[in-house]
């Protein structure tokens, strides 16, 4: 794959903490400063009958692509489990990692781009590695990970945060709301206690992506 200006791989502490989510509003936000940002989901699974639009649907929307260029149709898996699990589910054959990137095909133009892991850090993205191995295969500028604010994220972020140890690492605490006081110690214990790099907004987001 053709290396951007800046390459980002968005992770997770774990499912359903808005990784989705805070890509699209990032991506929206570099477009509107003048970028050119392409999005990568390098395999994704779903519910069929869950009428929620699909993580490359989410994504294209932000960067203007079509979604089979963010996640190509053969890297679609239609059942809701990790997608090397849906994929012997599905009788499809086997997901490498190596062949997930090397399927990532980045215009030259794009100055960033964004690429979206599957669940957690270590959850399963092929069947020989997770979201953790693509980062090491990527070499990213940057690798966000994005957590909870409340109950629970100290030790979810500190377990990801030890998987991560040589990487360029932002924590971005999602739903964080400045008047939970719960909310304001988590972040404190991990931005002075841990001396990780934690935002809670977009745009503060994109400004330490962009240093």
């Amino acid at each position: 794959m053709k290396r951007p200006q800046v390459l980002i791989v968005m992770t997770g502490t774990g499912t359903e903490v808005g990784k989705t989510w805070v890509g699209a509003e990032l991506l929206a936000h570099a477009r509107s400063n003048g970028h050119v940002v392409a999005a990568r989901k390098p395999a994704q699974s779903f519910d069929p009958a869950d009428l929620h639009p699909r993580d490359s649907e989410v994504l294209a929307a932000a960067t203007g692509e079509l979604p089979q260029n963010v996640c190509l149709p053969e890297r679609n898996y239609e059942l809701a489990v990790a997608p090397p699990m849906a994929a012997d589910s599905l009788s499809r054959p086997r997901i490498h990692l190596a062949d997930l990137v090397a399927e990532m095909m980045i215009p030259s133009e794009v100055s960033l781009c964004l690429v979206e892991g599957a669940g957690g850090v270590r959850s399963p993205l092929a069947h020989d590695g997770d979201t953790l191995g693509l980062i090491s295969l990527l070499r990213p500028d940057v690798v966000v990970l994005v957590a909870d604010p409340g109950l629970g994220t100290i030790n979810a972020v500190r377990l990801s945060a030890d998987a991560l140890a040589g990487q360029r690492l932002v924590v971005f605490l999602n739903r964080f709301d400045e008047s939970n006081e719960l909310h304001r110690w988590n972040r404190g214990i991990l931005s002075d206690t841990d001396a990780l790099s934690v935002v809670t907004t977009v745009s503060d987001l994109f400004a330490v992506c962009m240093k």
